[in-house]
């Protein structure tokens, strides 16, 4: 597959991005995964673990996998399973929200799993490049690109500057493949701080495409500091956005700080 090249700049968001973002019919998002190989894995993979997730680990019903990369992965994926679970507008038969897996390819975030599924994840570190990882990938991409209704979008919840999930998916999905434009110039941290305060909002991030995507530039100001943003309350109770309205201008005028 040809390279993708992406040069970076961070620049406004075209005044036809948010009306673009409401004529998608559908938006499926795809969630890049947590390191499954961390000093968090073997918490929650040790037999002495009694906390409630380890204990849906080992149990013979598993636990979502949504759940288990939450507590691997901290602030970033918590920000991203509570942002997409708030904003996904499933298509009949298609789930809203898939995790990107080192070897299993696109997995339902509700899917359950067990301490051996994760153990294989550890196995893999993920590099366009290995084969374990890019054809499982490829496959369900190939599969989700058929399936999608004529107005749908994917959006890529993940690191848009190298090409371990956009060389991987932009062949199957073209341009339906979107990311938010806030992401531009942000470190993880910031980007699942942004998430969790846009899904407790229920306010959408502009989406842009990632073909031919300059989506590089300085880093934008850091996030003033919020008294209280818990993010289970976001998880337990998704519903649809109002449009894509930046959470941003919600927050100038919540008189949150």
């Amino acid at each position: 597959m040809e390279h993708v090249t992406l040069r970076l700049r961070r620049s406004s968001v075209d005044p036809n991005i948010e009306a673009m973002n409401d004529r998608a019919g559908h938006r499926i998002f795809l969630l890049s995964p947590a390191y499954a190989g961390g000093e968090r894995a073997r918490m929650i993979l040790s037999e002495r673990a009694e906390f409630e997730l380890a204990r849906k680990l080992r149990d013979k019903q598993g636990a979502p996998i949504g759940e288990v990369f939450a507590f691997l992965s901290g602030l970033y994926f918590r920000g991203k399973i509570a942002y997409a679970t708030v904003f996904a507008r499933s298509a009949r038969g298609i789930p809203g929200v898939f995790i990107i897996t080192p070897t299993r390819g696109l997995v339902d975030a509700a899917t359950r799993i067990h301490v051996d599924d994760l153990r294989e994840f550890a196995t893999v570190n993920i590099h366009e490049n290995d084969p374990r990882y890019r054809a499982p990938l490829e496959r369900d991409a190939r599969r989700l690109a058929r399936k999608l209704p004529a107005r749908s979008e994917i959006i890529l919840l993940g690191s848009i500057a190298t090409g371990k999930y956009v060389e991987v998916l932009l062949g199957s999905f073209r341009q339906k493949l979107r990311f938010p434009a806030d992401f531009i110039g942000r470190g993880d941290m910031s980007r699942g701080g942004l998430m969790l305060r846009c899904a407790a909002d229920r306010q959408e991030l502009p989406y842009i495409g990632v073909a031919g995507a300059i989506v590089n530039g300085k880093r934008p100001p850091k996030l003033a500091p919020r008294r209280c943003l818990v993010a289970h309350r976001v998880l337990a109770t998704p519903t649809r956005g109002s449009g894509s309205e930046n959470c941003f201008a919600a927050q100038r005028g919540s008189g949150l700080s």
